[in-house]
């Protein structure tokens, strides 16, 4: 069973909020839910189908439609029953609903595909499917309209809404056809609309982050190693992916991960495309790979494919090279497909994110130690290349490449990296936590495996403040009368206005959940939850002997909601001792590396849409590329001190802007979390010496300067330790200049100006 990633859960908590909230309204509003390609917006829809049943006492039941051709709804037919709850039953329109069904039922889902029941002929404006047209036995308007009469609620799903869902046609279809109680459009880029109610949004960073998909794609990367006057285009792009596949197996093979990359090779859709075909296969054999030998797939049309698609898509499978024209599209899902090759239709092309979403996810929803396993490839021999701009997803294909200068030495840092983690889960371990916390806040001994003394543990209890009247517990207003001609000065009820009551089970529950909701710090709700509950059921037993049975559980809400203030101290404190825990169990089991022999790529890829090209004399990679925002501009303080050291470049061979993407090929220090400080320059003076600067704004995020400061202050005085020539600090711009810190014990400039040197000073020692 598949875990839901924190992203997931957040939201399919907002889609479970907003939701509720369009459910008082009744009036067909839409909520878009803008996720990324291989965030895995099926399985979020499904777990959200799942809660919003288990959540709401209305009926409901849903209408999962698919649009485009082939048979994506039945691709998400398959995916969903797979992971969907056992209260919820999945069916084919095409398959259920010829005649015999009167009406969709209470948590079913009915998959179909937009374009298939929307088709009208042109002259008579009736139906020509099947299950919509006027016939004998009843039609699928009928059964839309019986659910409805059956007071169902329909919640409308268009999965990849971006296509045609917002035609005429198609909102036709949906207001006066479906007449949705709810709808929800899904896709990774929507086509926005004024009358959209309520947008929920995944976080494209949080997707890469969670090792979903991946860091980034680069085009045509290392072609030029393979370049010779000899070779066509063609057989150049066909070289480089052919050889950029093996590469990436070997180096599966090293994470001992059972994957064989997928090379997509997409045929124009002209003529051409056979001549380009044969081209392929002509390669292939030359590399004694023919069509008899398992490793090629054919996928010319929708519904014709050389091998099963199951095969296909396992990450093991044999097939190493696909053929396909326009059948990969939206929606089609192989996570070990990772090169993709395009042949030239026209002199240019937009490449999108739809474009090559199909070579975006993660074989095994991971990031692996080896970076160029997190990289997507595409290989293409078209002259000229345009990236749209993707306002949702920037920066993740990149086309411009920058090299770095011949007369570079070999600088041999030490360079730390480490993944990033998901906090996740609370663990097992928490009872521990809670056990101690619990028996230091009541003043009991802690007993490993001796048997407490029931009553002289209850007794602290009600030393410590605990109140054990659990029926005074909800409270309900008894025999107000409010004078109309006062309301607008306000009136005050006074608690002999009250009585007290019992709270329901329900109420009981949902008070005692909310109080470990608001305990479990950052950890993932859905499964943290129930380690606390155990945690707390433990407890009780050991030290009180209340059992779960006969009643134990509501006397133990009760005694917790009772005393809400108490077990919120007592929760609180597990928690952070907890954490502290559970972030060195972290840091064991995942305590990063260093590359001793760390050096600046001879390459980096850049996307031009959020990068411009800066003039720099001094820059190791020519041209020098620097992060713009929406508007052309780059950071005002670097590119300042840019213009600082080209102006003192009598001091300095070169210096180098590390990248800001979490990649093992950038510049890292540890911090004393353990996590990874990519300081923003390093730069080689004329001395032989190497300087490591991060420019910061005067006053801003201090708490950050001082883990880094401290951080590079480490770094510097351990290399030179070992005999290294390193220099570094944290830089400022001061009305005086730039000015730099570099001692052991950070003080911020406005704290202390004068513990931040002159860099003019700096430049005067070499």
């Amino acid at each position: 069973m598949k875990e839901l990633k924190r992203y997931q859960e957040q939201a399919i908590k907002q889609l479970i909020t907003a939701s509720k909230m369009f459910f008082e309204t009744d009036n067909n509003e839409t909520i878009v839910f803008q996720s990324p390609t291989g965030s895995g917006k099926t399985f979020m829809m499904t777990n959200y189908i799942s809660e919003i049943i288990r959540d709401t006492q209305l009926n409901l039941c849903f209408l999962w439609v698919s649009i485009g051709s082939g048979n994506l709804h039945v691709q998400s037919y398959n995916s969903v029953k797979k992971n969907i709850s056992s209260l919820v039953d999945c069916s084919l329109l095409e398959e259920d609903f010829f005649g015999k069904r009167k009406k969709i039922n209470k948590n079913e889902i009915v998959f179909l595909n937009w374009e298939k029941i929307r088709q009208k002929d042109g002259i008579t404006g009736q139906y020509t499917n099947n299950v919509m047209k006027d016939k004998d036995d009843i039609n699928f308007i009928e059964v839309l309209e019986n659910t409805r009469n059956n007071d169902t609620k329909i919640i409308l799903i268009i999965d990849e809404s971006h296509k045609s869902s917002n035609t005429i046609r198609a909102r036709e279809l949906r207001d006066e056809i479906i007449k949705p109680f709810l709808t929800i459009e899904m896709s990774a880029t929507p086509v926005l609309t004024s009358d959209m109610q309520m947008k929920v949004t995944v976080d494209p960073n949080k997707v890469i982050e969670e090792g979903m998909i991946k860091k980034e794609i680069i085009i045509n990367k290392d072609i030029s190693s393979i370049s010779n006057d000899d070779i066509f285009s063609q057989n150049l792009i066909l070289e480089s992916a052919y050889q950029k596949r093996l590469y990436l197996k070997k180096m599966y093979e090293k994470q001992k991960a059972n994957i064989n990359p997928l090379v997509l090779i997409q045929l124009p859709n002209s003529d051409a495309g056979e001549i380009k075909k044969k081209a392929v296969l002509d390669f292939l054999e030359s590399k004694n790979i023919n069509i008899d030998s398992g490793k090629i797939g054919i996928w010319l049309t929708e519904d014709k494919m050389n091998i099963e698609s199951e095969e296909l898509t396992k990450n093991d499978s044999k097939v190493e090279f696909l053929l396909f024209k326009q059948a990969v599209d939206t929606g089609w899902d192989c996570p070990r497909a990772q090169i993709l090759v395009k042949f030239r239709e026209s002199n240019s092309i937009i490449f999108e994110i739809q474009t090559v979403g199909r070579i975006l996810r993660m074989p095994e929803a991971k990031h692996y130690d080896c970076d160029d396993l997190n990289i997507a490839y595409v290989y293409t021999n078209i002259k000229s290349i345009e990236i749209k701009k993707e306002v949702y997803n920037p920066n993740i294909i990149k086309s411009i490449c920058s090299k770095r200068i011949e007369n570079y030495e070999n600088i041999k840092l030490r360079s730390y990296y480490k993944n990033r983690v998901d906090f996740g889960d609370i663990t097992s371990e928490y009872t521990m936590f809670f056990e101690r916390a619990f028996c230091r806040f009541f003043k009991i001994d802690y007993k490993d495996n001796e048997i407490p003394n029931y009553k002289e543990s209850l007794k602290k209890l009600m030393q410590n403040g605990i109140k054990t009247n659990y029926d005074e517990m909800d409270t309900i207003l008894n025999n107000i009368e409010l004078e109309t001609n006062n309301i607008d000065s306000g009136m005050v009820v006074s608690e002999d206005s009250v009585v007290y009551m019992k709270l329901s089970p329900d109420d009981l529950d949902i008070k005692y959940n909310k109080i470990l909701l608001k305990n479990i710090g950052n950890f993932s709700p859905s499964r943290s939850i129930s380690k606390l509950k155990t945690a707390i059921l433990y407890v009780f037993r050991k030290y009180l002997n209340m059992k779960p049975a006969d009643g134990g559980i509501t006397l133990i809400q009760n005694l917790i909601v009772r005393n809400e203030e108490i077990f919120e101290k007592i929760l609180s404190l597990a928690l952070d001792e907890y954490k502290s825990f559970h972030e060195k169990d972290i840091e064991l089991k995942n305590p990063g590396r260093y590359n001793d022999d760390w050096e600046i790529l001879t390459s980096k890829n850049y996307n031009p849409e959020t990068n411009v090209e800066i003039k720099s004399k001094l820059s190791i990679y020519q041209p020098l590329y620097l992060p713009c925002d929406n508007n052309g501009k780059v950071d005002e303080l670097e590119l300042k001190f840019i213009e600082y050291l080209e102006e003192n470049n009598e001091f300095i061979k070169w210096f180098w802007k590390n990248g800001d993407e979490h990649m093992e090929s950038n510049f890292g220090i540890r911090k004393e979390n353990g996590s990874t400080f990519q300081p923003d320059f390093i730069i080689s003076f004329v001395d032989g010496s190497i300087g490591i600067f991060d420019t910061k704004a005067i006053g801003f995020n201090e708490n950050d300067n001082i883990s880094k400061s401290n951080a590079l202050y480490k770094y510097v005085s351990d290399e030179r330790f070992k005999g290294k020539n390193i220099v570094g600090g944290l830089v400022v711009y001061t009305s005086q200049g730039f000015r730099y810190f570099s001692e052991s014990q950070y003080k911020s400039y406005n704290e202390s100006p004068e513990s931040w040197m002159d860099f003019d000073d700096f430049f005067k020692k070499i």
